[in-house]
């Protein structure tokens, strides 16, 4: 294996995209192909992804809290291919409601979605990456990852959970030539604001919660759903720099809100950050 021509990143490369039947991930998969790349999308949708096609993507089936559809996903790319030389772990879904009215069989199926499953897939993809001595592990975040909103307290957990989970598994796998790059997104136009927005007030729009529950719902909807956000393209050229930049950064941001509440969050007392965040929720 030809190492040096690995990490020259003006080559092409086996990319495996989760998450990919929408929103961000379809945005990706489509740009990271048209600029030569082989590209496996990834997704329980497989008919979502039929347009994907035209664009030389190859679309696969993957639940990505099923290990036979992990393992079985992996085998098609290792029949063309060696293994995946850049996994980008984009599948996840926000679970927004009251911490009290969770349960936590929702709970902990976030978790599987949002953090378990992703691992799990890394951890296969893995030995291939240190084999050759070149990988990269690109990890779909968010803001949320670094914030907090009220009702969010399940959704924001994975997000900081992923972020500490990357930052560790970055200096894990750094002597084996892999990078680990988290991408924080803000307020992005795509399906996941009506994810989030009804089974929050199926959940929480009745009862003590109701009224927070319901401004949340018209801020997800002013924010995400009817162009108050960012398009998913601003996202997608994040991944495509971390996917070719020789020397990528362990961290980006972009999207409507991400810069400047990164740096309320960071300069910001809690107090004061939590004033920010009720005003923006009303």
């Amino acid at each position: 294996m030809n190492v040096d021509r690995l990490r020259d990143m003006s080559q092409k490369h086996t990319i495996l995209i989760t998450g990919a039947s929408s929103g961000i991930g379809f945005d990706a998969a489509r740009t990271l192909a048209q600029r030569g790349h082989t590209v496996y999308a990834a997704a329980r949708r497989l008919e979502k992804m039929e347009a994907l096609k035209a664009d030389g993507v190859i679309p696969i089936q993957l639940d990505i809290t099923k290990e036979k559809d992990i393992q079985n996903a992996l085998e098609t790319i290792r029949k063309s291919h060696q293994g995946v030389d850049i996994l980008i772990n984009n599948a996840g879904y926000g679970l927004y409601g009251a911490m009290e009215d969770t349960s936590l069989e929702d709970a902990r199926y976030q978790f599987e979605v949002n953090l378990f499953g992703l691992a799990r897939l890394t951890q296969l993809v893995l030995p291939h990456m240190r084999e050759q001595s070149f990988g990269r592990i690109i990890n779909t975040s968010s803001v949320g990852g670094k914030i907090y909103t009220p009702l969010g307290s399940w959704y924001h957990a994975t997000k900081h959970a992923l972020e500490g989970w990357s930052d560790c598994l970055r200096l894990e796998v750094a002597p084996f030539g892999i990078d680990v790059v988290i991408i924080e997104p803000g307020a992005i136009v795509t399906e996941f604001g009506d994810v989030m927005g009804g089974p929050m007030l199926e959940r929480s729009g009745k009862g003590p919660y109701a009224s927070m529950a319901q401004k949340m719902a018209d801020t997800l909807e002013r924010e995400m759903d009817k162009g108050g956000g960012s398009p998913p393209g601003v996202i997608t050229n994040l991944m495509v720099k971390a996917t070719e930049s020789s020397r990528p950064k362990t961290r980006y941001a972009n999207g409507k809100w991400a810069k400047p509440l990164l740096f309320m969050r960071r300069w910001l007392s809690d107090r004061a950050f939590d004033g920010i965040i009720k005003m923006m929720v009303r």
